[in-house]
């Protein structure tokens, strides 16, 4: 069964792991397409630029023609640690939060089979392991409010249908248990209508003041495991393919709190202390897709290459739970004799549903300049139409035409770059690099959802050792809303998120 997700953004979306905060479907699919350079701290130094360059696991991945480039076997671990931190800013209150992580961006084997024949040189087989995409942060946000209550949000949602009709599932219905909002006719007619205590006023002088409290932890990641040959023919022409088996782990934990009520015409009428509603999504799923790439050297001091990662095809199964429950200050239900002078809630049961998921494909030109034995100059350019996002279902009846027009309007054909340099000395490698993954929405929509990455590291390579170390900062602002109104107003936080990643890549060459 498919559901939409109750907080929805409008397109507000957050900048790299905090990307996580956005819900729904449309906001999901930029989410698990927008995977970020990872792999060995190598590549990660130098920006992740790497498409013309070989001789690294992380080939297999980018551009898996860099393979044939390998004249040995080896065996590499990389194990790393992110460092979230967020500033969320709600009706000039800040609120700063953060987390780390330990994960492995990287795994990998290289086995290296020599030949010479008729200008084929051989080529090497890798089996790696990459850390695509990171989706671990969290955020606290506060701010005191005189606009809007989620009530209101209730009401508008719930408004024409019947009261027996609505969702239970998810937090309209629940309000509806939960006595936070009730049902009538308008004049006798068969349109109904929904009010609350804390509902939409008619008497503007009555300002409802409310303070807003909420917080949000994601979990999880993407992975791939790749399965990639190279080949080497005269040193010159490098070609590469790679099966790619993607995981994706996930899951989104919000809680929002109202409460401070105060009616300006009635000071005293306070008639519950506070709500709350928590929501929590798993999302499990697997991929596959096929990279294909090659790599020419038309002469010593210079590199090219170019490669095609097909679309991901996902097949995704996500739980969803929700409770909403109201501590309530002795009040007389709306007159009736009633009185809630407790804490009552409702809760639904997980609510399970499965989908497919296309994301974009994904085309990369790299150069690489190589500055004799002083180390060389690389860069990379990507190209990802994320209009090309898709959901589909095999379930009949069940069409996902809406979300995926959605998707068109508000994504953009973007071009990412990527630019890195390494320089040596004797058994040193010193490196450092720069990405800016730009704006994947349309110019019509004015947000701009930008990463930025500076990157710096290290390495020392040995006989039958190499250590290799990087250290990378990311930067963005971004926004989220709790909830959105039918004409897209509704309480806004802004965000400022900064990511900073140390990862550590150790090989043994046989």
């Amino acid at each position: 069964m498919k559901f939409r997700v109750f907080l929805q953004l409008a397109g507000l979306l957050l900048s790299f792991s905090p990307d996580l905060f956005a819900q729904g479907f449309v906001d999901n699919a930029l989410l698990f397409s927008r995977t970020k350079p990872n792999g060995s701290a190598r590549v990660q130094a130098m920006g992740g630029a790497q498409v013309a360059l070989g001789g690294d696991f992380n080939s297999a991945l980018s551009n898996p023609a860099g393979l044939g480039m390998y004249n040995r076997s080896e065996f590499t671990f990389s194990p790393g640690i992110n460092f979230f931190s967020t500033d969320a800013t709600h009706n000039t209150e800040t609120g700063k939060d953060s987390n780390s992580k330990l994960n492995i961006p990287g795994l990998s084997y290289v086995f290296n089979s020599p030949q010479e024949k008729n200008g084929f040189l051989g080529g090497s087989f890798a089996i790696s392991m990459t850390r695509t995409n990171d989706l671990n942060s969290s955020m606290r946000y506060a701010g005191n409010d005189n606009v809007s209550s989620i009530v209101d949000w209730f009401i508008q949602d719930a408004t024409g249908t019947l009261n027996n009709n609505l969702n239970f599932d998810f937090p309209t219905g629940l309000a509806y248990d939960n006595f936070l909002i009730d049902d009538s006719t308008f004049w006798g007619g068969p349109q109904r209508y929904y009010f609350s205590v804390l509902g939409l006023y008619d008497d503007p002088d009555d300002i409802r003041r409310l303070r807003r409290v909420g917080s949000i932890n994601t979990k999880g990641a993407q992975y791939q495991w790749s399965f990639a040959y190279g080949a080497n023919f005269q040193d010159k022409v490098f070609l590469g393919a790679n099966v790619g088996v993607t995981t994706l782990r996930y899951k989104f934990s919000s809680a929002y709190q109202e409460s401070n009520f105060m009616f300006d015409l009635d000071p005293d009428f306070n008639p519950l202390n506070s709500l709350l509603l928590e929501e929590t999504i798993d999302i499990e799923g697997t991929g596959v897709n096929l990279t294909l790439g090659v790599i020419y050297r038309p002469a010593d001091f210079i590199q090219v290459g170019a490669s095609l990662v097909t679309p991901t095809y996902y097949q995704i199964t996500d739980s969803y739970t929700a409770r909403l429950s109201t501590q309530w200050n002795n009040y007389n239900y709306l007159g009736t004799g009633d009185i809630l002078n407790a804490l009552s809630y409702a809760s639904n049961s997980p609510v399970i549903s499965e989908y497919n998921l296309v994301t974009p494909l994904k085309f990369s030109l790299g150069t690489a300049v190589f500055l004799g034995t002083s180390g060389f100059i690389t860069g990379d350019i990507e190209f990802v139409n994320y209009r090309k996002a898709k959901y589909e279902s095999d379930i009949g009846g069940i069409s996902f035409n809406p979300e995926n027009d959605i998707i068109k309007a508000t994504f953009a054909n973007t071009v990412n770059y990527r630019l890195g340099a390494e320089f040596r000395y004797q058994l040193l490698r010193f490196r450092a690099g720069y990405n800016v993954l730009t704006n994947p929405y349309d110019a019509s929509i004015d947000v701009d959802r930008s990463i930025k990455t500076v990157s710096v590291g290290m390495g020392a390579r040995m006989k039958k050792f190499f250590v290799d170390a990087a250290l990378l900062n990311s930067t963005g602002t971004s926004a989220y809303s709790p909830y959105v109104f039918q004409d897209n107003t509704g309480p806004i936080v802004s965000l400022k998120n900064q990511l900073t990643s140390a990862i550590m890549t150790i090989g043994f060459i046989f």
